[in-house]
């Protein structure tokens, strides 16, 4: 059974400030001062790691007692590439979005590192937002509201 999810995102006033609202969640995104932003909050592309990063530690949380496996603490260090030259309209040919993400899991755990290694690799294939990342999400526009 499919379920929908929905956010609003509202561009505030004060530089490149976005409030953003899902459920009853608030979230504030900006951009650094280095790129036009107030340094307020994560901006976008921050938060689409920190999403990757909460998703993987969240399949780690709710499956490790199904699979069998069992650690102390869970963590996850991510770092990602963007030319901000590609958005910014600066250079042809350079991609918008991140070239390329990578993480690390960090496991406390007496398991063995094979068995690490396993988990490691259920968490990838059960990440919805490493999902969407790897395989691309079709982007629908459904209208443009002129108020």
């Amino acid at each position: 059974m499919k379920t929908t999810f929905k956010a609003v995102a509202k561009k505030l006033p004060e530089g490149l400030q976005v409030a953003t609202e899902t459920r009853n969640f608030k979230l504030l995104l900006d951009e650094p001062e280095a790129l036009g932003g107030t340094d307020k909050g994560m901006n976008p592309v921050e938060a689409i790691l920190c999403a990757l990063g909460a998703c993987q530690s969240i399949v780690a949380a709710a499956f490790a007692g199904a699979q069998g496996f069992t650690y102390e603490s869970f963590s996850v260090e991510l770092e990602g590439d963007l030319d901000p030259d590609g958005f910014m309209g600066l250079a042809e040919g350079v991609r918008n979005g991140f070239q390329e993400i990578r993480f690390k899991m960090h496991i406390k755990t007496d398991e063995p590192q094979e068995k690490c290694e396993k988990f490691a690799d259920f968490i990838e294939e059960r990440c919805p937002v490493g999902d969407c990342l790897v395989h691309g999400v079709k982007l629908v526009r459904t209208g443009v509201v002129k108020e």
